[in-house]
């Protein structure tokens, strides 16, 4: 199968951006290298491709009642130019995905799923529909995006912006239509590296430019092109999660710790009576932080012992640079899940500990440290 390309797909080569290829697409896994962009991103600036990522558009009268139907988390309240992070759930709890709602308005609102879930999602969406009165667009071919990360991200941007308020002014999950040197946009104030930074999303051909003077503009700032792989170890530092690892269909949101975004007084959505019931009964375990003193680094699937009893397994694990430690999360049985408590990873053939610590392993956009 041949391997799809972002528009910026030759600015990558341009940069001697090391391809490889990524849930159908062929993106770079690193310029510099992983440790230099992940610390640019965090004590600078960074620049990621996620023009990869799934846009699917919901138009229509019935659009906010259906799109409060599809995810756990409350659509209905939402004012224009608000935007929030949601699960979106199967009968049975389990997670088809979790993503970002964009209320553009009433009757527009924009969907940024996975993108290895894009197709997933869209047929989700479709076979959903029911009578609501919408129209459902898989768009993801018409977006390019990029994400501008880092402490010195509003500083870098906020000259370059124009739009009916600063740069400066826009909330956290808040987005806005303007111009960014003098291209359309749609900016939002998230990102997937816990630090401070912008989404930016804009034609598929206008995006190059919007690359170009980004890297340009910023120089002055110290930012670096940064790929795949400094954008999981940001994202893991954090412990935000990545779906395949971390959640699936097989997790639920409150074993995952995502039952903040769960609202089960909605008066009906996919997954709302499972969830319900989860909610009561308790769950059997959670996803769980551990910090690995010493030896390799944990991966995904790997079991976690107490003693000679299978307690959980690895759902993510790495090198956080940042930190300069080696952390993992795993899905942990409850009893076994208190911080401090010892356990073991079987870590291909050697007994490796792990010690229970709390989620995150650095607190987002604050910068202090876990000791």
């Amino acid at each position: 199968m041949e391997l799809l390309r972002t528009p910026l797909y030759e600015e990558h080569l341009r940069l001697g951006g090391r391809m490889v290829p990524f849930h159908d697409w062929e993106m770079p896994i690193q310029y510099s290298g992983i440790i230099e962009e992940h610390l640019a991103v965090r004590n600078a600036v960074g620049i990621f491709d996620v023009s990869h990522m799934g846009e699917i558009e919901i138009h229509g009268r019935d659009t906010v009642q259906f799109v409060d139907y599809l995810v756990t988390n409350s659509v209905a309240p939402m004012k224009q130019g608000r935007v929030k992070y949601t699960p979106m759930c199967y009968p049975n709890g389990g997670e088809v995905d979790d993503l970002f709602i964009y209320k553009i308005s009433e009757d527009f609102i924009l969907l940024v799923v996975n993108a290895s879930n894009y197709k997933k999602d869209l047929s989700w969406a479709i076979e959903n529909k029911g009578t609501f009165d919408v129209e459902i667009l898989g768009k993801t071919f018409d977006y390019g995006e990029v994400a501008i990360q880092g402490p010195l991200s509003e500083s870098l941007l906020k000259n370059y912006f124009v739009g009916n308020i600063p740069l400066a002014n826009l909330g956290y999950f808040q987005s806005i239509y303007g111009k960014l040197f003098g291209i359309n946009v749609l900016v939002s104030r998230t990102g997937y590296t816990g630090e401070d930074g912008f989404e930016v999303y804009a034609d598929k051909d206008s995006v190059i430019n919007i690359w170009r003077e980004t890297i340009d503009k910023g120089k002055v700032y110290g930012i670096k092109p940064a790929g795949l792989g400094a954008r999981d170890t940001l994202r893991f530092e954090v412990s935000y999660w990545l779906y395949g690892n971390d959640i699936d269909e097989t997790t639920n949101p409150f074993e995952a710790g995502q039952g903040f975004a769960v609202k089960l007084e909605k008066e009906r959505f996919i997954g709302k009576e499972a969830l319900l019931k989860i909610n009561q009964q308790g769950t059997t375990r959670k996803l769980t932080g551990l910090y690995i003193p010493q030896g390799g680094i944990p991966r995904q699937g790997m079991e976690v012992f107490s003693g000679s009893s299978k307690v959980g397994y690895i759902t993510s694990g790495n090198f956080c640079p940042y930190l300069n430690k080696i952390y993992a999360m795993a899905y942990i049985d409850n009893g076994y899940n208190k911080s401090g408590t010892e356990l073991s990873i079987n870590l291909r053939g050697k007994e490796t500990k792990g010690i229970v610590v709390d989620l995150p392993f650095l607190e987002p956009r604050s910068g202090k440290k876990n000791k």
